[in-house]
């Protein structure tokens, strides 16, 4: 049941297959990328290090992340990704908390900060010339490596995930073999299917869900491309995208609309965008209606969302190509708006705060069960004891469930606004004003009021050719939502602060309104 048998299985049947590329060039075949993480597994083995042992990944985008990866896997360790934008301080509480015996790093990630992370048996710059010796493989390009791979147990630890930590110290999510194994199996079922001809590329974060979707490409034995760049450029992809053969690639909103706004910007119509990407899956934060209404107008049929979090990776919802394009369907703008339907695996339920199902229509919290689901918090069983009760993941996301099964969700639990006793979900807000011209980008969140509990808050930031007025704004809102929906207060941004995967910081703007920033 361990995951590195995948890479061994596709490296005996297509050794020669060209499986790693940085930019336009491959720099691995199948049997190649074997050898070197059956290598890494002989490394860690000599070292001292043990089934179960933590090996930390503090690095941006690069190929050697897949062959550290599937090294560890075959070494029977659990990978520990940090995001490559945190502080070296943060990433070493994350290590100390993991209790990381190695980690291997881009020097990148340590830019802004003299003091390397400690308390580790070894770290290792992938780019230095140390790396170089340690990677040296001697062995035929097509010989596949018949190092023995650590047998692991399906309940087995194999990424070992932290939180984004919004709210106090991050939680470190223990995701196991099976639940990885029913990710990839997943994305065949209710995402896209795969053959050896796809190129996924990695152009969001390989510590977040873009470096799990290698898992079901690897079942396929396509190609994994990593830009040259290292990260998002919409030119760039799109010019991958050209080179190697239409790509598929995990993108945040964000990202999506980037991409979107190149292809409107340069005249490229859906046939021409149909040469560079074959599917772009969206997640990880909300996509307005609007939003995908004009991806899908501009550069057609690519388009599968999906909803899940790092305690059910990449798996709990999805809203298939097909209901995205079917316009002729009655309920079409619904689910649009939508998050689609549970994946195979997993079944979905909405309760109120003690549990209790509720019924169709009704908003409440959205429950999650299926073998994705973690094995729990790492060292902090109180935590998981509220997460998980009776094998169902509390998402703390708020939602309702209509009588098809599509799931629409309404926001975060902690980021309901409670105005004067009304209840208001912000992104039924920021649906209404991202509909406004000239308007870009749109979060809305409460602020304490002595007389209403909390008032509304919208933060807006305008198109860069647009002029916006909070009476304008004020006027439109009146026009489509109930009066005690609207906020009470506008605030003209140049941006919204966001994470390294494109999610809005929320807490930031709460902070930064009770500090009287704004």
């Amino acid at each position: 049941m361990n995951l590195a048998h995948l890479l061994q299985r596709m490296a005996r049947q297509f050794p020669n297959r060209a499986a790693i590329f940085s930019g336009t060039q491959p720099v691995a075949s199948y049997a190649q990328w074997a050898q070197r993480s059956a290598l890494l597994a002989q490394r860690f083995e000599a070292a001292g290090l043990k089934p179960g042992d933590r090996v930390a990944l503090f690095m941006h985008n690069h190929p050697r992340y897949l062959e550290v990866l599937f090294g560890a896997w075959w070494a029977g360790l659990v990978v520990v990704p940090i995001n490559a934008k945190l502080h070296v301080r943060e990433a070493q509480w994350i290590v100390n908390n993991a209790q990381a015996r190695w980690a291997f790093v881009t020097a990148d990630v340590s830019a802004d900060s003299t003091e390397p992370l400690q308390g580790l048996q070894r770290l290792l710059d992938v780019d230095s010339s140390e790396a170089d010796a340690f990677w040296s493989v001697t062995t035929s390009s097509s010989e596949v490596s018949s190092h023995m791979i650590v047998e692991r147990q399906p309940d087995d630890l194999a990424w070992l995930f932290y939180t984004s930590g919004t709210t106090g110290r991050p939680k470190g999510v223990m995701i196991t073999h099976r639940n990885l194994w029913t990710m990839g199996l997943a994305y065949f079922s209710d995402v896209d299917a795969i053959t050896a001809q796809d190129a996924m590329a990695y152009a969001a974060p390989m510590s977040h869900g873009a470096g799990l979707y290698a898992i079901p490409h690897l079942m396929a034995g396509a190609r994994h491309v990593v830009p040259a760049s290292g990260g998002f450029d919409a030119a760039e992809l799109f010019g991958l995208g050209q080179a190697l053969g239409p790509l598929s690639l995990f993108a945040a909103p964000t990202i999506v609309k980037r991409l979107v706004d190149h292809a409107a910007q340069n005249g490229l119509s859906p046939t021409d965008c149909a040469l560079a990407f074959k599917t772009i899956v969206y997640g990880g934060a909300p996509m307005y209606a609007a939003d995908i209404e004009r991806a899908l107008r501009i550069m057609g049929p690519r388009f599968v969302q999906i909803y899940g979090q790092g305690e059910s990776p990449m798996v709990g919802t999805s809203l298939s190509r097909f209901h995205l394009s079917d316009t002729t369907h009655p309920e079409h703008a619904q689910r649009l708006a939508s998050i689609g339907v549970a994946q195979t695996p997993v079944r979905i339920r909405i309760t109120d705060e003690l549990g209790h199902d509720l019924a169709l229509g009704e908003v409440g919290e959205v429950l999650i069960q299926g073998d994705s689901v973690m094995a729990g918090y790492w060292r902090n069983p109180e935590a998981t004891q509220t997460a998980i009760r009776d094998g169902w993941l509390f998402t703390g996301d708020m939602g309702s469930l209509d009588a098809h099964g599509f799931l629409t969700l309404k926001d975060r639990s902690k980021d309901l606004i409670i105005s004067g006793g009304s209840n208001v979900y912000p992104r039924e807000v920021e649906e209404v004003l991202l509909q406004f011209p000239g308007v870009s980008e749109v979060a809305v969140v409460g602020a304490p009021d002595a007389e209403w509990g909390e008032i509304i808050v919208a933060f807006v930031v305008p198109h860069l050719d647009a002029t916006l007025t909070s009476e304008a704004l004020d006027t439109f809102c009146l026009k489509a939502i109930a009066r005690f929906k609207r906020p009470k207060r506008y605030v003209l941004v140049s941006h919204l602060p966001k994470n390294n995967y494109g999610k809005v910081l929320k807490t930031e703007l709460r902070q930064r309104l009770r500090s009287g920033e704004w």
